[in-house]
């Protein structure tokens, strides 16, 4: 990746992290802590990975996006109108009444949406599936997934981890948003999940380990997982949840937060003088 590549996807990452900022200020209240933890992830695979195409969101052949955990929405949600996958005039209805931006992601009311998440577990299953339904439908595209750090003490990713390495999905790329936190607490004083390099290898799966907040490392971990044949990849991304929002870094109330608007566009003024 050339600097000026990196120059242009930090920029286009805190212009997603204060759009994500606004719609859930607006709102009043969200998972602002779990959607800014992954910005560089999505912005580096939308922006400059991925294949789709806003205008066919559901074109036969294209990369998918599987959002494991879903109340991450809010950030995809930003990055697919930015797209132009919908209006952004979409935004400011997140999470009302009749919207097609619930908290959570759907994707029989979110056009760019691929799965339906939300029941933390269940998505990294899906993205096998689909990576395995798309090889044998013959196609040669990606799949990617992201999951948490507290959704991996869910059994079924371990079931999902052996059922990928067996059958040698190695066009299926995940993620874990590895921020330490969850709803209760402290990932590792409720159940902790490290070392998490050894658990996946320990499936056989291809692993890395990077600064989530670093776009380059994100940008060349999906290079060097697609140099890897024969077994899926698991990229474990060190994060801080709520990265950006002085408001929420740290706050172990930022799962799912009230804050007024004022807050958000108070942080969002905060990111902008950073960046000058």
């Amino acid at each position: 990746m050339t600097a000026t590549n990196t120059d242009v996807l930090v920029e286009k990452a805190r212009e997603i992290r204060e759009m994500t900022l606004d719609i859930i200020g607006y709102l009043g209240v969200g998972h602002i802590g779990g959607s800014l933890s992954v910005v560089e992830m999505l912005t580096v695979l939308y922006y400059e990975k991925m294949n789709v195409n806003p205008q066919e969101p559901r074109m036969v052949g294209r990369d998918w996006f599987v959002m494991s955990k879903g109340h991450a929405g809010p950030a995809l949600y930003c990055v697919l109108a930015d797209k132009g996958f919908f209006p952004k005039e979409w935004l400011h209805t997140l999470n009302v009444g009749g919207t097609s931006l619930p908290s959570h992601c759907d994707r029989n009311r979110t056009p760019g949406i691929d799965m339906t998440t939300g029941s933390l577990g269940q998505g990294l299953s899906a993205a096998v599936g689909i990576a395995l339904a798309q090889r044998l439908d013959g196609h040669d595209n990606w799949v990617y997934a992201c999951i948490g750090d507290g959704e991996s003490q869910e059994g079924q990713n371990w079931e999902a981890a052996m059922t990928a390495a067996h059958f040698k999905t190695d066009r299926l790329i995940a993620f874990t948003d590895n921020n330490k936190m969850q709803i209760d607490g402290l990932t590792d004083e409720i159940m902790s999940i490290e070392k998490l390099e050894d658990k996946w290898a320990a499936f056989n799966w291809h692993v890395q380990r990077i600064d989530g907040h670093d776009v380059k490392a994100v940008s060349e971990a999906v290079d060097k997982a697609k140099s890897v044949t024969g077994r899926p990849h698991m990229i474990v991304m060190d994060t801080i949840k709520g990265k950006g929002a002085a408001f929420a870094e740290g706050n172990l109330g930022n799962h799912n937060m009230v804050f007024d608007y004022q807050t958000a566009k108070d942080a969002i003024a905060a990111l902008e003088k950073e960046a000058k």
